[in-house]
């Protein structure tokens, strides 16, 4: 990944009839990169996106794309182009002609056309199709000559919107592994929106975590798994148990009722924070020798794993294991120091 800045967003607010969408968001994107925009419906991500393109204007802000300035330029004339969740194509023009539409508008050569769209049509796995008609195509294959048609005008950043979501859980693996082929093998910036989390963490480089049109979080798949800056981010990436503690000292911490050795520092003396702990990180043991204690409520096979919910301390909390449990059973809870996460408090 080049290191050099493609796309800057500086304090960017939007506002729909006295509704702030997004409250000052900055964001740099690098060339080569693949970002993805994650959160919940309403979060932000999708107006983000449209801002980038063009089809939205920021109400207070600038947008810069390649150190320019490009505030209140067309989405046309902007070097990026964007899929859509529904792909928009063209149902009386074959796939030869979807995908060469944007070239045939600039005029541009027809042999030139040909090997272009011939060109993407390889790309994108679908050589052999170009006189097909798009309705005798399936969802990925639709898909697929949306991506087509966006890639041939040679963008320098390719805006997606969600652009799985219509497709079955087998299409959309597939469809994930394709995307980070074609954005591999192109070495152009891929900004992608999504609200599934699995997704996220599988394909990018950065992931941009949103909530209530703010960044919550900006950082590697792994960053935001592992580290991540507050309850939100923790509960919404992967599954988390997030508890109430008490902050003793630096390196201290107290929560069901037992005092934790932890890897965090900084907080006030007995601040009250936000302690969050990863499923896969809680180590089962003996009832009576470890520091928490509780009783299972429930078992759920996975596949890869157990699901054990257990009743302690006024908690449930969640355990991921490849041993089972009995319902009923009393057992006992530890983790070590470098999987508990400390956060502060969320404001209400």
């Amino acid at each position: 990944m080049k290191e050099n800045i493609l796309i800057s967003l500086k304090d960017i607010v939007v506002e729909f009839d006295g509704q702030r969408i997004l409250k000052g968001i900055n964001l740099d994107i690098h060339d080569e990169e693949f970002v993805t925009f994650l959160g919940p419906s309403g979060c932000g991500k999708t107006t983000t996106l449209r801002i980038i393109g063009g089809f939205v204007e920021p109400s207070a802000g600038d947008i810069f794309f390649d150190g320019k300035k490009i505030n209140g330029m067309p989405p046309y004339k902007r070097n990026v182009n964007t899929v859509f969740q529904r792909y928009a194509l063209f149902p009386h023009l074959n796939v030869f002609d979807n995908v060469a539409f944007g070239l045939n508008i600039k005029k541009m050569d027809k042999k030139l056309i040909a090997q272009k769209v011939k060109e993407m049509l390889k790309l994108v796995g679908l050589v052999g199709f170009e006189n097909r008609n798009i309705n005798q195509l399936s969802g990925g294959q639709q898909q697929r000559v949306a991506i087509a048609r966006a890639l041939v005008n040679e963008p320098k950043g390719l805006l997606l919107d969600e652009p799985l979501g219509a497709l079955d859980l087998k299409l959309r693996k597939e469809m994930q592994t394709e995307l980070m082929r074609i954005q591999k093998s192109l070495k152009i910036t891929f900004i992608y929106v999504t609200h599934d989390q699995e997704e996220a963490l599988t394909m990018s480089d950065r992931v941009v975590v949103m909530k209530d049109g703010e960044i919550q979080q900006i950082g590697t798949p792994q960053d935001i798994y592992n580290e991540p800056k507050n309850a939100f981010v923790a509960d919404f990436i992967g599954e988390s148990n997030i508890i109430d503690g008490v902050m003793y000292e630096d390196f201290e911490v107290e929560f069901a009722g037992q005092a934790f050795k932890c890897v965090d520092k900084g907080f006030a003396e007995n601040e009250r924070v936000d302690v969050v702990i990863r499923p896969e990180d809680i180590i089962v043991g003996d009832y009576e020798t470890s520091p928490i204690s509780g009783e299972v409520e429930s078992v759920v096979f996975k596949g890869v794993h157990y699901e054990i919910t257990v009743d302690a301390h006024g908690y449930k909390w969640l355990i991921h294991s490849t041993q089972s449990q009995a319902v009923g059973a009393h057992i006992g809870m530890n983790v070590r120091p470098e999987d508990i996460h400390i956060m502060k408090k969320m404001e209400a």
